[in-house]
C-alpha cells in the first residue's frame, strides 16, 4: 500500500508522529486550509491547461469561506461523531483574524471545515477526505 502524502513528508523530514488530539483546532485549520487548496488546485489544473489567472479564479471560487461553509452544511449529516467533534472544535475556536469577504458565521464554519480537512490529512485519511470533498462539491453542484 502506498503511503499518504503526510506520512511521506514525515518520513522524508524525520518528523516524529504526534498525538493529533494535542493539536489546537486552529493548527488543524491551518494545515487543512493548505491541503484543501492543494486538492482543489490539483483538480483545476488537471482539468486542462489555462492561464494562471483563469486557474486562480476557478480555485478561489471554491476555497473561499462562503463555499466552504455551504459545503460543511451539506456534509454535516454524513460525518462520523469524531469528525463532527473536530468540526465543532474548529468552528468554535477563538481566532483573532477574520476573512476579508466573509460573514462571521461563514468564517467560523469554514474554519471548522478546514480543521476537519487538517485532521483527516494528519491522520492519513486521504480516502475519507477525498470522499467528503467530492460529496460536498457534488451537493453544491460545483464543477471545477
Amino acid at each position: 500500500m502506498e503511503k499518504g502524502l503526510n506520512a511521506y513528508i514525515r518520513e522524508e523530514f524525520q518528523i516524529k508522529e504526534a498525538d493529533i488530539r494535542t493539536y489546537s483546532p486552529l493548527a488543524l485549520a491551518y494545515i487543512g486550509d493548505g491541503i484543501f487548496d492543494l486538492v482543489i488546485r490539483s483538480v483545476v489544473v488537471g482539468r486542462g491547461n489555462a492561464r494562471a489567472n483563469t486557474l486562480h479564479h476557478r480555485t478561489s471560487h471554491i476555497v473561499k469561506a462562503h463555499t466552504q461553509a455551504e459545503m460543511m452544511h451539506k456534509l454535516l449529516p454524513h460525518l462520523t461523531e469524531e469528525e463532527q467533534a473536530v468540526y465543532r472544535r474548529g468552528r468554535n475556536a477563538n481566532s483573532h483574524t477574520m476573512a476579508k469577504n466573509a460573514t462571521v458565521s461563514d468564517y467560523r464554519k469554514a474554519t471548522g471545515f478546514e480543521a476537519l480537512m487538517g485532521y483527516l490529512y494528519l491522520t492519513d485519511q486521504m480516502e475519507r477526505m477525498m470522499f467528503l470533498i467530492k460529496k460536498g462539491l457534488a451537493e453544491l453542484g460545483e464543477t471545477l
